[in-house]
């Protein structure tokens, strides 16, 4: 016997649905902008647990920091820069966005771990062969971890040659966006090459964890979109429209630091290294790059400030790490307060 539904009862079914869903809308709508920033923390932090899982499925140390723990952190932005260019938003924010997010990372995000514990790259050497190998796979995660942070300088100086004619257009935004996709190729090569090394192989099991990162991933994309239609575009006070970039780059840095914090408490100052790095790798060059393809961007007076204070910052982690292998508390505090200066400067004057 066939079975079929007649027109009238779906007709019913659908009037006995659509008002409860609009009831559903209409109260989600009146818990802005709780609920959207209680779904970007919970898909935040849903995306980096996983993402950590990846570390015992073939995907180690710094790899690690630079590849695959940015995507998690650093979302958020490409979300943010996507949503503004389809909407034809201001490419200034954008900019902002990145600017600060960057300046965070280099400063506050390592240098509040340095003060809560000791961010040394290299552990105690030993004589026993185990402490042996352990010290030569920090030294290959030292050497990573030094051209990770080498490429801040040639990531940043690719967008200021790009920027010196007062705009990035789309065709700047194909190299800033190339620039990047060739980096991480050529982190993929060095994951495939480093597990024949060592005898591993990827797990088939990583496939579940890519589709919790990217059902984490679609809910970040919908949590930014509610949050940005909700920031009122004119009004007193600090939560307004011309401070977007300024508040998204202070929030979307809030997963990244308890990445941080993390993992500089058990004692992997390479990965907390790298991930605040790799992350702002994530802002420049491909969030701005990816906002340059949908629409121009204007390059604002602040801009060569932030270049300046993003090369002084990587410039003096670089002295750290190579002369020393580690980063003094004193010099934790210094980054601390020279984003409380920074901040104060930047948004509360």
């Amino acid at each position: 016997m066939a079975f079929s539904i007649s027109s009238d009862s779906l007709s019913a079914i659908h009037g006995q649905i659509y008002p409860r869903w609009k009831t559903l809308v209409e109260v989600l709508s009146e818990m802005e902008p709780w609920f959207s920033l209680f779904v970007f923390v919970g898909a935040s932090f849903l995306m980096i647990w996983r993402l950590g899982v990846l570390e015992r499925k073939g995907l180690e140390g710094t790899v690690l920091g630079t590849v695959i723990m940015p995507y998690a952190s650093g979302f958020s932005n490409l979300a943010f820069a996507f949503v503004m260019g389809r909407s034809g938003g201001s490419g200034t924010l954008v900019l902002e966005n990145c600017l600060v997010n960057n300046v965070t990372n280099l400063t506050l995000l390592i240098g509040l771990p340095a003060l809560l514990c000791p961010l040394s790259i290299f552990p105690a050497k030993g004589k026993a062969g185990a402490k042996r190998l352990a010290f030569k796979t920090h030294r290959l995660n030292y050497l990573s971890l030094m051209l990770t942070l080498l490429a801040v300088f040639f990531f940043t100086g690719v967008l200021w040659a790009l920027a010196r004619d007062g705009a990035l257009d789309f065709s700047d935004g194909l190299v800033l966006v190339g620039v990047f996709l060739f980096w991480q190729i050529f982190h993929v090569f060095d994951v495939l090459k480093h597990n024949i090394y060592r005898g591993h192989s990827l797990k088939w099991s990583i496939a579940w964890d890519v589709c919790l990162v990217v059902g984490g991933g679609f809910c970040v994309y919908h949590a930014i979109e509610g949050l940005v239609a909700w920031i009122p575009h004119t009004g007193p006070g600090i939560l307004v429209l011309d401070n977007l970039g300024w508040l998204s780059g202070l929030l979307m840095v809030l997963p990244n630091g308890l990445l941080a914090i993390y993992y500089a408490h058990i004692k992997r100052a390479d990965i907390v290294y790298s991930s605040q790095i790799g992350d702002g790798h994530i802002c420049i060059p491909m969030c701005i790059g990816l906002f340059a393809l949908f629409n121009p961007i204007s390059i604002p007076s602040y801009f060569h400030l932030g270049i300046i204070l993003i090369g002084a910052a990587g410039l003096v982690h670089l002295f750290f790490i190579a002369f020393l292998g580690r980063l003094p508390r004193l010099m934790g505090l210094v980054f601390a307060a020279a984003y409380g200066l920074f901040l104060y400067r930047g948004i509360l004057m």
